[in-house]
This record gives C-alpha cells, sequence and structure tokens, in this order.
C-alpha cells in the first residue's frame, strides 16, 4: 500500500504540450501560465509557502476538473487542488505542477426546509455560513471563515460547534468526487461506502471533491466572544476553566490559550460559544458569562452574535499575506505542567501575531463510533494549535520557527498520540502514523484501491512501513 509521497510522476521536458493539451481539452480561457488568475492561485494564506506551479487552471465545473486530472496524469507532472488555499503548509500548490483552482466553484446551495446545503467545491466557510443564516440556519465551521469548507470537512473539522453536532467530518452527507483516472462519481453511505468513510477524516487523498451536500443545523445565533485575564492568573484559570469545561452542555464549547497582549504582555484568552437556546446562554447567571467571572478580566466581551461575525472576526486576527507555522498536538487535559509549558512559550512569544489555542473535543463528536469514519480519535481530548505568524518583511525565520518547534517538542511527553492532520507535515511521521489510529490500515487499503499511484497527495497519510512498525 501507499504512503503520501508523490509517487511516479516526473517533470516533462517542455510545458507547452502540456498547456496546449489543457487548452485543448478543458473550457476556454481557465488555462493560466500567468497574469492575474495564476497570481491569485499561487498566493496563499501563508506567504512562506512558497511552492510555484507550472500551470493554473481555473476550473468552473467537474468536467473542468475531470479534463484537468487526465491530463496532468498523462504528462505525468504533479497535481494538487486548491481550494481556500488556507493550509499553513501550502499542498494547494505542488511544485511545477498542475493547480486544479476551485475559486470559480464557491456556490451554495440551501434547502431549508430540509437543513441541508450542497457546496461547490471551492466554497470557503463563510459562504456557506452566510447563505445559511439568510434562512435561519448555520453549518459546521471550524473558527475561521475564509478557510476552504471542503477541505476542512474532509480532514476533520473542529470548530465551535462541535460538542452539539460533532466535526464537520460528521456532517458530510454526500461528495461528488472526480477520481485519479478521471471519473466523476457520487459517494454517500450507500454508494461507493469506503470512498465515503475515507472523506470523513482521510483528507483530500482520494480525488477532487467538486461539490459536497452537508447537513446544517437551526442555529443563526450563537451566544460568544472574547475574554483577555492577566496572564499571571494562568495556572488557576486553566485548572478552574478544565473543571467547568468537565462539567459543561454540549451546547457549550470554549477554546481556550495564550495570544499577545496590547502592551505585548501574553494573556489568558477564553473564548466561549454557546449554540443552545440564545436567552438562557446569555443570562447573567448562566454558563457562559460564568467564564468572566473566574478572575478580574482585562476585557469580556460576550453576547449574542451571527456566526459568520465571529468567523469574520478571526479572519481579521490572522490575514492573508503573514509568514507563518503551525504545530499541533493533543492533550487529554490542560493539566499543570502543559500549562506550565504553555505559560512559558506564552511569555517567550516571538511575534505578536503568534498564538497558542486548545479547541474542544466533546459531546456529539466523541458519540460517532471509531470505525464509523476515517478521523482517527474519538475520546475527549483538546487539540492545541501552536501558531507562529509574523511579518513577510525579509527578515530571517528561524526565531519564530525555533519558538513553534520548541514548545511542540516540550508537550511531546504530555501528550496524546497522533494530532489533527489538517495541522500536520510530513516531517512529523511519528504523530502522522499514530493520527488515524485503528482505522489507518483501512484508509492505506482504499488509498491503494482508488490512487495507487499517489496522483492525489494532501494531508499525510501513515507509510505502510511506519504503520507497522508504530
Amino acid at each position: 500500500m501507499p504512503s503520501n509521497s508523490p509517487g511516479p510522476l516526473t517533470r516533462p521536458s517542455t510545458t507547452s504540450d502540456l498547456v496546449a493539451d489543457l487548452r485543448a481539452t478543458v473550457r476556454a480561457g481557465s488555462v493560466h501560465t500567468r497574469g492575474a488568475h495564476f497570481a491569485s492561485a499561487a498566493n496563499l494564506f501563508n506567504a512562506a509557502a512558497e511552492s510555484e506551479p507550472y500551470v493554473v487552471v481555473r476550473c468552473t465545473s467537474a468536467a473542468d476538473v475531470q479534463a484537468s486530472v487526465r491530463v496532468a496524469r498523462e504528462h505525468q507532472v504533479p497535481l494538487s487542488v486548491r481550494g481556500g488555499g488556507h493550509d499553513f503548509w501550502g499542498r494547494a500548490i505542488r511544485a511545477d505542477g498542475v493547480v486544479i483552482d476551485l475559486a470559480g466553484m464557491r456556490e451554495v446551495q440551501v434547502d431549508a426546509t430540509g437543513h441541508q446545503a450542497v457546496i461547490g467545491g471551492g466554497a470557503l466557510s463563510s459562504d456557506v455560513v452566510s447563505a445559511a443564516e439568510g434562512v435561519g440556519l448555520t453549518a459546521v465551521t471550524g473558527t475561521a471563515g475564509a478557510v476552504g469548507m471542503v477541505g476542512l470537512t474532509i480532514g476533520g473539522g473542529y470548530g465551535p460547534l462541535i460538542g452539539r453536532f460533532g466535526l464537520a467530518a460528521d456532517n458530510l452527507l454526500q461528495a461528488e468526487v472526480v477520481l485519479a483516472d478521471g471519473t466523476l462519481v457520487r459517494t454517500d453511505a450507500e454508494h461507493h461506502p469506503d470512498l465515503f468513510w475515507a472523506l470523513r477524516g482521510g483528507g483530500g487523498n482520494f480525488g477532487v471533491v467538486t461539490s459536497a451536500r452537508i447537513q446544517l443545523h437551526p442555529v443563526p445565533t450563537v451566544v460568544s466572544g472574547t475574554i483577555l485575564y492577566p496572564a499571571e492568573h494562568s495556572r488557576r484559570l486553566l485548572a478552574d476553566l478544565g473543571q467547568v469545561l468537565h462539567e459543561s452542555p454540549d451546547e457549550l464549547s470554549v477554546d481556550i490559550g495564550f495570544l499577545p497582549g496590547p502592551n505585548g504582555d501574553p494573556v489568558v484568552y477564553v473564548a466561549p460559544t454557546w449554540s443552545g437556546d440564545v436567552e438562557a446562554g446569555n443570562s447573567d447567571d448562566g454558563p457562559v458569562h460564568a467564564l468572566a467571572r473566574l478572575a478580574t478580566p482585562l476585557s469580556a466581551e460576550v453576547g449574542p452574535v451571527a456566526r459568520s461575525a465571529t468567523l469574520a472576526a478571526t479572519d481579521a486576527m490572522f490575514p492573508v499575506g503573514r509568514r507563518g507555522a503551525i504545530r499541533t498536538r493533543s492533550v487529554r487535559d490542560i493539566t499543570e505542567p502543559i500549562g506550565g509549558h504553555l505559560g512559558r512559550a506564552a511569555d517567550s512569544f516571538s511575534s505578536p501575531f503568534s498564538a497558542i489555542v486548545a479547541h474542544d473535543f466533546h459531546g456529539a463528536a466523541t458519540r460517532v463510533g471509531q470505525a464509523e469514519t476515517a478521523f482517527g480519535h474519538r475520546n475527549a481530548h483538546r487539540m492545541v494549535e501552536l501558531i507562529a505568524m509574523w511579518e513577510n518583511d525579509g527578515r530571517s525565520d528561524e526565531q519564530h520557527l525555533r519558538w513553534v518547534d520548541g514548545i511542540h517538542e516540550a508537550l511531546a511527553s504530555h501528550s496524546l498520540p497522533g494530532g489533527y492532520v489538517n495541522f500536520l507535515g510530513p516531517e512529523h511521521q511519528d504523530q502522522v502514523c499514530a493520527a488515524y489510529g485503528a482505522n489507518a490500515d483501512r484508509l492505506l487499503t482504499i488509498k491503494s484501491a482508488l490512487d495507487p499511484d499517489s496522483v492525489f497527495a494532501a494531508t499525510p497519510l501513515p507509510s505502510d512501513e511506519r504503520t507497522r512498525t508504530a
């Protein structure tokens, strides 16, 4: 069974035949080797991801995608898929390859009666949430609106509604997928069930998802916001928060961590989201406002808000164009040793744009059977996101990489095996091998059957050898 290596694809002697064949088979005006569309597709969220493709195909239909896959395979060039382009590792572009750009496929069709939506492969999370809000519904997304909805979903999809509605992957109902041979298939629980299983947590390693049907939920408004505390109280705050979270209902999810404060000193970051009855969630004696009384906060801005506004706020915190690096660990709880490591890392933030955020995995997400989807670990835990971000000013990246790698290593002995695959890079094979748990063998078997030449290389898969010895 294959690993997630690029496979037997080689660079052609010239690009002229490749480009000519693409232009002969794909919709006119969609093939770009320079110009605004080429630059837009090559401009990723993370400026530190600096690969450049040969050619960009701006697809507007599944037929465009099918033709692009077939031509890329005939010419034996690397292939990648760009949805939102938000991946820290820059996997939307494979160097010297063909980019299937789905930015022209952002349509969202909402079925208000059935509480479902059909979304294009290039739809952003903000596109989906905004469309659903128009009829009093919402989608299970992450915390940022600029993230591609399909990529988030097929990689798992932690987010603030996880306790009540599960992962984004748990809300995938159906997908249309272009396979490695250019075939277009529809997959759901009854059609191509192995592919459907793999898409719910196995990432974009099995084909190009050109459209997806997802479940929506009647939660147009949440009670949410941000509470900031002085970092000197972090140990007690983290302990108190841990107790609160153990007792929380499914409707409450809370992100906790550290941010650089306005004056440069770190602050404890608490971001609750209540997805139940708004009046109950916003009451003074309710569980959300109680989080602002754990100590004396520096600020506490919490109340009813549309989910589209919360996504926009995160996008504003992390704009496109900075350089960045991400690492991740999963921990059962923020214990005192872990809190100590996080606090020391916050004291030494290498940039005012970096962050440490621990996300909830609880409630509905834990009640999905381990073998029901490809997602690796269904026990309650907290996924710790270690984010280094800095200005793209031409200075050395070294101090920022040293900071994020340092806290990543410090947490290793306190962490659960594996990690969140959407945030794992190829050099973290020890985590990759454990990320899918008992699902790894089945996932690799499906990969071997559907894509034996590894045409698609997205989020990392464990190699056979490492899986056998892990």
